[in-house]
């Protein structure tokens, strides 16, 4: 976007208007809220991060907020555009549950191999841990992240190969109500 940052093009809001579950007009008011937080156009990671910690004060967010930035940030570029920010937003509040569920399972996928291994599940469980603080009471099972990942991996590695495919990802999460609950978050916020 870099200098036509301030606009976007017909192009660009027609190309978003069919790839995202966005109208024209809500795609022009995320696109000026957009650019009055980023004036060029570009969320940085350490922008990214800032404004998780406004959100979660009582935790730690930081490793949680990196995950995410990685995931928004499709092309690695460093930052995050308009296009990523809308596109990752329309998947998890108005997409459907199979895109909810591809879109998780690339965010647990840390290496982006096809696979969720236990440390990398481990890794953002943990993140979120951290992030939400004392926020939140668990129950005796999921106390602490290791529990809740042992948890989910009895679930849903069926073959007990260590690795939880897309396949098993999609399954476990048809069986544990949490999965799904946390996926429909964002449903209706915007």
């Amino acid at each position: 976007m870099g200098a036509k940052a301030s606009k976007l093009s017909k192009d660009d809001l027609t190309s978003l208007k069919q790839s995202t579950y966005f109208d024209r007009r809500e795609i022009q008011q995320w696109h000026k809220g957009f650019l009055r937080d980023c004036p060029n156009g570009h969320l940085t990671r350490d922008d990214f991060v800032r404004i998780y910690k406004q959100f979660f004060p009582f935790g730690e967010p930081e490793d949680f907020a990196n995950h995410l930035f990685t995931a928004f940030d499709k092309d690695n570029n460093g930052f995050i555009e308009f296009k990523e920010f809308i596109t990752v937003l329309s998947t998890t509040s108005r997409g459907t549950l199979e895109e909810k569920l591809v879109w998780a399972f690339q965010l647990y996928d840390i290496n982006h191999d096809g696979y969720i291994t236990y440390d990398e599940m481990l890794t953002i469980v943990s993140s979120v841990y951290k992030m939400m603080g004392s926020m939140v009471q668990l129950g005796k099972d999921e106390a602490t992240p290791e529990l809740r990942v042992k948890n989910i991996f009895s679930l849903m590695d069926k073959d007990q190969d260590g690795y939880i495919t897309l396949g098993e990802f999609r399954e476990g999460s048809k069986v544990d109500p949490s999965i799904i609950s946390a996926l429909n978050l964002y449903d209706g916020l915007v």
